[in-house]
């Protein structure tokens, strides 16, 4: 399940922030900078690199934007990943349960 959130803001590059709390227990809030509307791809692999998720994958805004992941999978450390247009980040995230 997700809950997402955005707000327009004026920053002008991509950002993927750390994920909020992490490690997490059971839910998490990922947030990231669009700079320009872009389609948006953002995907938690596990440590195996099996897609776990896709947690956003649509045009989106430029601006601040946030979504709540809450997971549903084992304790572990997973990646998550930031695609859109030419850029593509990724972070770790650890699931303790």
């Amino acid at each position: 399940m997700t809950d997402v959130a955005s707000v327009t803001g004026g920053d002008r590059r991509f950002k993927l922030e750390g994920a909020y709390p992490n490690p997490c227990n059971p839910s998490t809030t990922i947030s990231y900078v669009l700079p320009v509307e872009v389609k948006v791809s953002l995907k938690i692999f596990d440590i195996s690199g099996r897609l776990v998720v896709t947690l956003v994958d649509e045009p989106q805004a430029a601006g601040a934007h946030s979504i709540r992941w809450h997971s549903n999978v084992p304790s572990g450390t997973y990646f998550y990943v930031l695609s859109g247009g030419e850029f593509s980040e990724t972070k770790k995230l650890i699931v303790l349960k």
